[in-house]
């Protein structure tokens, strides 16, 4: 039993606890005599390439796709530097990229690559005090040489959602592919491509119960796409490497749960519950303000900054508490700059650093939530406290 399991956790958008159906259903695959390499020409392999490909196809439903637009990787974060770099250096259009300065380490620092080691111009969008993008601002920034537009679906610190159906028309419009990250999305906003309008879209197995170590990417149709990984051409040459099979397997049992519970309601519960608990800190908690856009964002998440503490020093005093839960992206964890993405929408560097982000799953329930309320009132008057001191 892990030494958390007292604890509320509110810490979902970081990683999601593993879902016991996906548990069983890759089982086999890993420990139940299921191990033949999908590429190998005998029953062990076929049986191997079978449950494959039947996760392609299960993965692809939940995408409104074709199944052979989909392709493994090892997690969101091969899967959007995929996207990035094997889109753009694949395009025969030019070296121009629009993005955002909201987007995940993984297509930043892939943005960096091309820019760094094959001339690519990258051109940022410009977020409102919300963290919303402007379609208008992608039509006026678009060129002939624009390569590829990169716009995350919805933000992993503010939760912020985007208009990626609008963001996608106007890059349609221009002929230039729109690439998408889902990581946040997945499970709790439709998926599907064709709705959506985007040429290719970034999922993560963590965020959805599946194990850590597993993703995929949509890729529309014909779109060129250099490989990052060369090999045996498995992913029909888009990805080589052998097959994570049981991590296929376990990404489409979670990913398929994850969108019966959002058709059935499930994001519109927690949707209410992340409203309650917002009320509750801003009604109890002075000096706290809640970042991102108050209606359209991510359905359980909930972020402030906390004006007059330090969001590691109120982190740590919410864990004492029994609440975990981060001060933004995990993967920028420990680092002592402001976050970039509350700078980038104009958030003073100083109260940028007491950003704390509660991200709640769809078994979070009202009571631990007014527990949680409670402990970020006792956490921040007690750091506050000390501050002033």
């Amino acid at each position: 039993m892990s030494q958390y399991h007292d604890a509320i956790y509110l810490d979902n958008a970081a990683s999601a606890p593993v879902r016991q159906e996906a548990l069983q259903a890759m089982w086999p695959w890993l420990g139940g005599g299921e191990f033949g390499n999908p590429s190998s020409h005998h029953r062990a392999g076929e049986a191997a390439a079978a449950a494959i490909e039947q996760a392609r196809r299960e993965v692809a439903a939940v995408l409104g796709c074709r199944a052979g637009e989909v392709v493994f990787t090892a997690g969101g974060t091969e899967a959007d530097n995929l996207a990035v770099k094997g889109i753009a250096l694949a395009s025969g259009r030019g070296t121009h990229i629009i993005s955002s300065p909201l987007e995940h380490e993984a297509v930043l620092e892939s943005l960096d690559y091309l820019r760094r080691l094959h001339g690519f111009e990258i051109e940022f969008l410009s977020p409102d005090a919300a963290g919303l993008l402007d379609p208008e601002e992608l039509a006026a920034r678009l060129r002939p040489d624009t390569a590829l537009v990169s716009v995350h679906y919805a933000n992993n610190e503010i939760g912020t959602v985007q208009p990626v159906q609008r963001l996608a028309a106007v890059a349609r419009a221009a002929g230039v592919p729109l690439h998408t990250d889902a990581v946040q999305a997945a499970g709790v906003l439709p998926l599907h491509v064709g709705e959506l309008g985007v040429d290719a879209l970034s999922i993560s197995g963590h965020k959805v119960g599946a194990p850590k170590g597993i993703g995929a990417l949509f890729v529309r149709g014909r779109l060129p796409l250099e490989p990052l990984l060369h090999g045996g051409g498995q992913e029909r040459g888009r990805r080589s490497g052998t097959e994570n099979v049981a991590g296929a397997v376990a990404l489409a049992t979670a990913l398929r749960m994850a969108e019966a519970e959002r058709l059935a309601g499930a994001a519109e519960a927690t949707s209410a519950l992340r409203d309650a608990f917002i009320a509750d800190v801003l009604g109890s908690v002075p000096d706290a303000s809640l970042t991102g856009h108050p209606r359209a964002r991510l359905p359980g998440s909930a972020s402030f900054v906390f004006a007059g503490t330090s969001g590691e020093a109120v982190l740590l005093e919410l864990e004492r508490r029994g609440v975990i839960c981060s001060s933004g992206s995990a993967c920028a964890a420990g680092s002592d700059e402001p976050s970039p993405v509350l700078t980038a929408i104009g958030v003073e560097a100083t109260l940028a650093q007491t950003a704390v982000r509660f991200s709640l799953s769809g078994s979070t329930t009202a009571e631990q939530l007014r527990a949680a309320a409670a402990a970020v009132t006792a956490s921040v008057a007690a750091v506050a406290g000390i501050a002033r001191r």
